[in-house]
């Protein structure tokens, strides 16, 4: 049963008149008689009774009438909801993003974001995974583009995709000619990494165990950037988003294998929040963008 099932059956029963109500709906008579035809057959019963010109209602079709009248109520003022609500977004949303979603994904999906709502304010802030954890919880974000925390109390978690990471070394290091590395080949290489509170490194550091290296951590550092440039100076390696590697770099990202480090990235939310109209609407371009694998190219 669909939608127009249910508008032909309205407009037949209340005009009493093929003529008519196919007028009404703009179809041929044939066509509605077709799916009044379907719609009875489906609910096995006649809901009108034709005799010569003459048509009216039989008992059931009365029955069936009250419903079908108050669904299509339902529908028509659901419908009528989203498009006042799309007219009237005027707030704010309060967005947390990683420093590798920050670089490209998200101002993708506010710039996106504002052409369709221009009236809306857009607040972002740059943060690390653990803070956008704790003010997504605490009411002080609306949203959060992170990776999956290891407590979801209190919180919803919706993934958009896996990512892989990457080895990222300068012209001057043994490995720059690699195609791939495995992660044992890492056991005593120089690298700098994210510092122990991310859940990045934490991620690596299973990695690391799980395949028997035990690199050399000479450096840590709270953000990527820094990373990158240590990278570009000395013969030591890191291991991040291949998409954080400026283009044009000097620098090259070597895939890992076995295992290959993958992170999740997706939208955190208060489980205990209704989200405004302004929210679901900045959800829903970032659905749509990670979805089509702009995400995935840009994070």
């Amino acid at each position: 049963m669909e939608l127009r099932h249910l508008r032909y059956f309205a407009a037949l029963a209340a005009s009493l008149s093929f003529t008519r109500a196919a007028e009404k709906v703009h179809v041929t008579q044939s066509t509605l008689s077709h799916q009044i035809r379907q719609l009875e057959e489906e609910l096995g019963t006649a809901l009108f009774d034709r005799v010569g010109k003459k048509v009216v209602l039989t008992d059931a079709g009365e029955t069936f009438l009250a419903y079908a009248t108050r669904a299509l109520k339902e529908v028509d003022q659901g419908v009528g909801a989203l498009k006042a609500e799309e007219e009237a977004l005027q707030g704010r949303v309060r967005v947390g993003a990683t420093h590798s979603s920050n670089l490209g994904f998200i101002p993708q999906c506010v710039a996106l974001f504002m052409q369709q709502h221009p009236t809306v304010h857009m607040a972002v802030q740059e943060l690390s995974a653990d803070n956008i954890v704790s003010q997504v919880r605490s009411g002080d974000l609306d949203l959060g583009i992170a990776y999956r925390p290891t407590a979801l109390s209190g919180l919803v978690f919706e993934p958009l995709f896996n990512e892989e990471m990457v080895l990222v070394v300068g012209p001057g290091h043994p490995l720059f000619k690699r195609r791939r590395v495995r992660m044992v080949e890492l056991h005593r290489q120089a690298l700098v990494l994210l510092s122990p509170e991310f859940a990045t490194r934490t991620l690596l550091d299973e990695c690391f165990v799980a395949s028997g290296a035990e690199p050399r951590v000479l450096a840590e550092m709270n953000t990527v950037g820094p990373m990158l440039s240590l990278v570009e100076r000395m013969p030591i390696a890191t291991i991040v988003s291949g998409s954080v590697v400026p283009q044009g770099s000097v620098l090259r990202a070597i895939p890992i294998e076995s295992p290959t480090p993958i992170r999740t990235p997706g939208i955190l939310r208060r489980k205990s929040d209704h989200p405004s109209p302004e929210a679901r609407s900045f959800s829903a371009i970032v659905r749509k963008l990670g979805f089509n694998g702009s995400l995935a190219k840009e994070v």
